[in-house]
């Protein structure tokens, strides 16, 4: 029988990446002499990747952008953000411990995120939590990314995972739309880096800490399908 697969987003849901995120974003605009970013700016921000990231935040600063200008920005933030990784980056309390707790049970485990594989992938080794996950997608590892519900599948797939047995962690309305998009169950966390209410993303759970992330509450979603 296939084991039941929990995939996670990497970005406000795994892993607290906030402090290099903007330290990385602020060092690539400096070049066109914006005013930086902050924390607060973050939540308008993420969520689809460091290409679009990067033109949020000229948008923000009311800065033209052209096409032909981004490549070398993005370049810029790629090499500032991979030199300095994994920065102050370090997982969500609880996160660890409820991975040991869920691999323990049986389940498979893995990160489906926006964010560059490039990027993905050395930051969760230099946080030595590569071995817990089967699959790790990035934004650019198919020819979609979250909400498009095939991301997610795809992901659930490369793990060697069936759709109809996983459940979606994340914090955001990506994640919880690619999850509704693919119907498949997700749960919602509050530390990340929605700019909506989380509340409001109508995710079939939300948990306030990893604490909550057990067995029994990934059966109960399963066995409501």
């Amino acid at each position: 029988m296939t084991a039941p697969t929990i995939v996670f987003d990497l970005d406000g849901t795994l892993v607290d990446t906030a402090p290099d995120l903007v330290e990385s974003l602020n060092h690539t605009i400096a070049v066109a002499n914006l005013e930086p970013v902050t924390y607060d700016d973050l939540t308008h921000l993420v969520g689809q990747g460091a290409r679009v990231m990067i033109a949020r935040a000229f948008a923000l600063r009311g800065a033209p952008l052209s096409d032909d200008e981004l490549p070398a920005l993005l370049d810029r933030f790629i090499e500032h953000y991979k030199a300095n990784m994994p920065g102050q980056s370090r997982p969500f309390p609880g996160l660890i411990d409820a991975l040991d707790r869920l691999t323990g049970a049986g389940f498979n485990l893995a990160v489906c995120t926006n964010k560059l594989e490039a990027l993905a992938l050395p930051l969760i080794e230099k946080l030595d939590m590569t071995h817990y996950f089967k699959a790790i997608a990035g934004g650019d590892t198919f020819a979609v990314r979250k909400p498009d519900p095939g991301h997610l599948t795809s992901t659930i797939e490369r793990a060697g995972g069936n759709p109809r047995l996983a459940v979606m962690v994340g914090d955001s309305d990506n994640d919880i739309l690619a999850a509704r998009n693919a119907a498949i169950p997700s749960i919602a966390v509050p530390f990340g880096y929605s700019h909506e209410p989380i509340e409001s993303l109508g995710a079939d759970r939300l948990i306030r800490h990893f604490d909550e992330l057990d067995a029994a509450l990934i059966g109960e979603l399963l066995g409501h399908r």
